[in-house]
This record gives C-alpha cells, structure tokens and sequence, in this order.
C-alpha cells in the first residue's frame, strides 16, 4: 500500500521517524518537521527529475507509516531504503511494502537492479532481508559496489541485491506453484 510523496504527509512522517527506535536508520534525517517538510519537497523534485523513486507506505486506512525509496539511480540500478514507524513494527507492512514497490519498480520503471545496503549490527534489518526470497547476497558478486559503500578499510555494511531477473523468475516460479495446485 504505498502512494506517491505529499507534503501533506511531513508532520505524521515526521513524528514516526524521529523515534529513537527508527531514527538511526533513516537515510535522509530531519531534525525538525520544517526540515522533514523541505526534504520531502526535495525529494518529490529528485523524482520529478529521474533521480530517485520515493514512496509514502500507508496502511489499510491511508494513514501514512513510513517511506519506501530507491536512491542514487545510475546504469539501471539504485539503493533501496525503507522505514516504518515503531507503532506498525512486526504487522507485516513491510513486507507488503516491498513487493508493491518491487513490482512498480521493476515493471513501471527502466531499472534492472536495486541494491540494499544492511549495516552489520542492524539484526531487525538483517533478519527482514533474509525473508525476502529472490534477494541475492552481493558483496563478492558486485564487489565494485561493495567498496564503494564501505570506503574504510574494515567493513560496516553488507550488500545484498534484487535484479530484475530474479524477481521475474521468483513470480513465475510462484505462479506455476499455484496452477500446479
């Protein structure tokens, strides 16, 4: 359940990302809600010009509960990052999040991968990717990307990857399984 940016969302947005819980996570942070409002006219302007793609999740009554974007796009492929606010953790949101997201971007949009950098000791983020399961680990299959996300020389992140492919052949996969039945 996800809907295009609005700026009529900020305040609620704004609330939910700046729980302690979810805070540290967020990839653009905003320290106030006039901040949280700019940024999210900045970044309906970034998709407006191709370089991103940024959704508000909602849940089942339209109330806004996080944000799903896929950052940096270069050569068909981008960052995916995802928060939810601590009141909807554990409901399943962001699972249906994902594969809404999944699905316009792969089908509505000339992106053939997304990429998905995990900082070793977020473990809610690390168990979440884990159930995703066309998701590949890509730290030695894309070890340019790899380096690039951990410039130091002891690694912070691990780097996992969903190409186009795999999420075709996942869908087909799963829809053969149902005819079978």
């Amino acid at each position: 359940m996800l809907k295009k940016r609005d700026v009529q969302d900020a305040p609620v947005l704004f609330d939910l990302m700046s729980d302690p819980e979810v805070f540290p996570y967020v990839r653009h942070k905003a320290y106030s809600s006039d901040e949280f409002y700019f940024l999210t006219k900045q970044t309906m302007e970034a998709e407006e010009h191709g370089e991103l793609i940024s959704r508000t999740i909602v849940d089942e009554y339209f109330n806004p509960i996080g944000t799903i974007n896929l950052f940096d796009i270069e050569n068909k492929a981008g960052f995916l990052a995802t928060w939810i606010g601590k009141p909807y953790f554990g409901k399943g949101y962001n699972k249906l999040a994902k594969d809404a997201f999944f699905e316009e971007v792969f089908y509505h949009h000339d992106i053939d991968a997304i990429f998905i950098k995990i900082r070793r000791t977020n473990v809610r983020s690390l168990k979440a990717i884990l159930k995703i399961p066309f998701v590949m680990y890509g730290n030695e299959s894309y070890p340019e990307v790899f380096e690039k996300i951990n410039p130091q020389e002891e690694p912070v992140y691990d780097l996992y990857v969903i190409t186009k492919e795999n999420y075709f052949s996942h869908l087909e996969t799963v829809t053969d399984g149902e005819e079978a039945m």
